[in-house]
């Protein structure tokens, strides 16, 4: 044995960490002498047991390398090298793929947002988010448009009455002079 160098028993195990009841833990080397929780030699991965599947990060290399050094896994550890395939490659062992669930990405609030768009039976330019600001000037534009609607409407119809009135008293001079006319043959006969 060299007078520098000290041999000390390497563990790979879980570091704890987070709150009460929310525990998640870090995939370390350590002294087998040191705490639980205590200083590290190297972090090789993390562990989350609370969500759902549960997510296990190894860096497989950092793993392999360790365990070719002579790293002795706890029983949790070697579950979880187990799960991502880490203790299979290290054993020469088929399977080595592992058996890591992973968890489906997560829908973005734009897609769903626009999925809700095309699920509903309204037009897409009457789904504009609308703030105060914007729905007063909306209505306010809404308004002068049917404004000039109405008067471009009663344009319309006061047009369509003094049209009927010319014409009424076209007919009615007409039949003044057709009156008069008759009038006048009546008399030349007499």
């Amino acid at each position: 044995m060299t007078e520098g160098t000290t041999h000390v028993a390497v563990k790979i195990r879980l570091k704890r960490m987070g709150k009460i009841h929310k525990p998640f833990y870090r995939v370390v080397i350590m002294d087998s002498r040191a705490k639980r929780d205590g200083r590290a030699i190297e972090e090789i991965g993390q562990y989350h047991p609370t969500e759902e599947p549960s997510v296990i990060k190894i860096d497989g290399e950092r793993a392999q390398h360790w365990l070719s050094q002579g790293a002795q896994p706890t029983e949790a550890v070697a579950a979880l090298l187990k799960i991502t395939g880490d203790w299979q490659k290290f054993k020469g062992e088929p399977g080595a793929e592992g058996t890591l669930k992973v968890k489906e990405p997560k829908t973005s609030k734009k897609d769903l947002y626009e999925a809700a768009l095309a699920s509903s039976d309204k037009e897409g330019a009457e789904h504009e988010a609308i703030t105060a600001k914007k729905k007063a000037a909306k209505e306010a534009a809404d308004k002068k448009a049917a404004d000039a609607k109405a008067a471009e409407e009663k344009a319309a119809a006061d047009a369509k009455a003094a049209e009927d009135k010319a014409a009424a008293e076209a007919d009615a001079t007409s039949e003044d002079a057709a009156a008069s006319s008759d009038e006048a043959e009546t008399t030349t006969e007499a």
